[in-house]
């Protein structure tokens, strides 16, 4: 399950939830306790391919050096 940011509009609290995909936007506060809490859009890590049929050089950019 994917881990969530949020941020309180009442209180400014910053936390994070694991959550399914499913799991409402919305939540309660545990700092203020009220339902003022919303999931914060933030940098999405890459993906990562792991398991057969990938390279190492498949994630190399053009002009770097590989080492061996």
């Amino acid at each position: 399950m994917p881990t969530y940011s949020y941020k309180c509009d009442a209180c400014g609290h910053e936390f994070e939830e694991i959550q399914s995909f499913h799991a409402p936007t919305k939540m309660k506060c545990p700092e203020c306790g009220k339902k003022k809490a919303n999931r914060v859009i933030g940098p999405c890590a890459g993906i990562v391919f792991k398991g057969t049929g990938f390279y190492e050089t498949d994630y190399k950019q053009k002009g770097t050096a590989t080492s061996k």
